[in-house]
């Protein structure tokens, strides 16, 4: 039996033509929770973002830059999810071309953060490595032009869906409604083996990137006792993005686990899909933040200083109230 689960918590089962659908109380729970965490992410994304622009030290060095790229890109996959999954809930479909839309740069930026990672594991390799040469190498020109070939490997692959879709399916079918789901709008088999056969090349290869350069930093960390600190915070780093592409590789598996969940937990499917949903497309977003804007020694250095300078400003601003009552 075949069953199709959307984001709005909706899971249809065609061969018996039913539909579960949440209550108001719990629709209304789960979409709180998840605009909820959005909010937070936002005003944490928000303050890296603003500090890494206000200190010059920041925006030419390479490093820092991929960070905050990778900031930017998951700031726009979380605005666009959480979206369609708030969507899902009031209007249940949306028309074809918005659809397309929402898909393709939840899509892009999905596949954007395990390359970033990949390219932020090769600067920390060749920072640790090959330290009389990284300048030369990892330039802010270079860093953007690597910035430029990501979103092309991330783009390419799947842009090719709205074409092949644009030359099968008629022009009314982009003014027609749908519920949001990538399978309901890019509808040819084909797409979804291609896919496949991306998503498993592109983690195959940032796997054996952060593989690679894991285990050289280590090897240079035994070799060169004065780098011993640096390489073990570069290997710590990369480590922590291993867990990140971990899960990133969660989506995957989703389905599989969401079934045998099911098995064990009969009648809990919307439960099950909900918390699904926070750990696979949420959770994972919470540790780029962790990664440089509290463990990097020199950024949260300057986030602190932005923080108390914002709190500074709110109590001159709340001060003059004060005196004049």
């Amino acid at each position: 039996m075949s069953s199709s689960v959307g984001p709005g918590g909706n899971m249809t089962f065609p061969s018996q033509l039913t539909l579960i659908r949440d209550t108001f109380t719990t629709a209304f729970v789960k979409n709180l929770i998840v605009v909820l965490v959005w909010l937070i992410l936002s005003y944490i994304n928000g303050t890296l973002v603003t500090t890494f622009f206000r200190h010059q030290a920041f925006y030419e060095d390479p490093r820092y830059i991929l960070f905050i790229h990778m900031v930017i890109n998951d700031a726009i996959q979380l605005t666009v999810t959480i979206t369609l999954f708030v969507l899902s809930y009031i209007f249940y479909k949306i028309n074809v071309s918005f659809c397309c839309f929402f898909i393709l740069v939840a899509v892009f930026t999905t596949r954007n953060t395990p390359v970033n990672l990949a390219g932020m594991a090769i600067e920390r390799y060749i920072a640790i490595c090959d330290p009389f040469h990284h300048a030369q190498i990892c330039t802010v020109r270079r860093t953007y032009m690597a910035i430029g070939l990501i979103w092309f490997l991330c783009v390419t692959p799947d842009i090719t869906d709205l074409f092949v879709t644009l030359a099968t399916e008629s022009l009314s079918f982009f003014q027609e409604s749908v519920f949001c789901l990538r399978q309901n709008v890019f509808k040819d088999p084909i797409l979804a083996y291609k896919r496949q056969a991306f998503d498993i090349l592109y983690f195959s290869c940032v796997f054996l990137i952060l593989i690679f350069t894991y285990l050289r930093i280590m090897f240079a960390a035994r070799a060169v006792s004065t780098e011993k600190m640096s390489a073990q915070r570069a290997r710590n780093t990369i480590l922590l993005h291993g867990v990140q592409l971990a899960m990133c590789l969660l989506s995957y598996i989703s389905p599989s686990v969401e079934l045998v969940l099911h098995l064990i937990f009969p009648g809990r499917i919307l439960e099950i899909r909900f918390a699904n949903y926070l750990i696979v497309y949420i959770l994972p977003r919470f540790l780029s933040p962790i990664i440089y804007g509290v463990r990097d020694k020199k950024f949260r250095k300057y986030f602190k200083m932005y923080l108390l300078s914002n709190r500074c400003r709110e109590k001159q601003k709340v001060g003059p109230q004060h005196e004049d009552m």
